[in-house]
């Protein structure tokens, strides 16, 4: 009873969140066809180094492609891109993507998984990483009104690629990245391959 609770709030939370971004699903999924070349026509990608960007929550996509766009972030493709977005173009991408159903994916390494759970659930102490669910939910949901994105489902490979960026400070632009790289630093590579492949096992 209280599980169903707290799902339906953090839905609720979710359709709030994703409502203040003032844009057209329409207009959105015309103007994502240029995005399915790496993130899949419906954001689901297929490429394990690329995200899946499906179900993201809105302002969260909004904020990294402002940030592509502003120089906050950096990649060639991703930069490139966000260059020629207009602010609704942006707002429409996201409401579309938001709204795409997130393909579920198997664990990467099913004998990584127990170490990934007690890190993702309960940090680790030995270092005092915080626990991933903290923010992120105990499901991966995230979090859209704190702009926490969701996880649940991303590639692996990916997380580890993120979660290697914020301990070597390569990444800085999100508000909540001096708690990411805080975190990351505490974690060993080892750790870093567990808790991505459980993350991509959630649903």
């Amino acid at each position: 009873m209280f599980g169903a609770a707290v799902i339906a709030l953090l839905l609720c939370s979710q359709a709030s969140a994703d409502a203040l971004v003032d844009g057209s699903y329409e207009a959105g999924k015309t103007k994502a066809i240029r995005c399915g070349a790496c993130h899949g026509p419906d954001g689901n990608s297929v490429n394990p180094q690329w995200p899946s960007i499906a179900g993201q929550h809105a302002p969260y996509i909004v904020r990294q492609l402002e940030a592509f766009k502003n120089g906050e972030r950096t990649n060639i493709l991703m930069t490139s891109q966000a260059m020629t977005l207009t602010e609704q173009d942006i707002n429409d991408v996201a409401v579309y993507f938001a709204a795409q159903p997130a393909a579920a994916k198997s664990v990467a390494d099913p004998g990584l998984v127990e170490k990934g759970q007690a890190l993702y659930r309960g940090g680790k102490k030995e270092t005092g990483a915080a626990a991933c669910l903290t923010c992120h939910g105990p499901t991966g949901r995230g979090n859209p009104a704190a702009a926490y994105p969701l996880l649940r489902g991303q590639h692996a490979p990916y997380i580890a690629a993120t979660l290697r960026a914020y301990a070597t400070d390569a990444r800085k632009s999100d508000g909540a990245t001096k708690i990411m790289r805080d975190i990351a630093k505490r974690l060993t590579e080892d750790d870093i391959l567990a808790v991505a492949a459980y993350v991509q096992g959630l649903r």
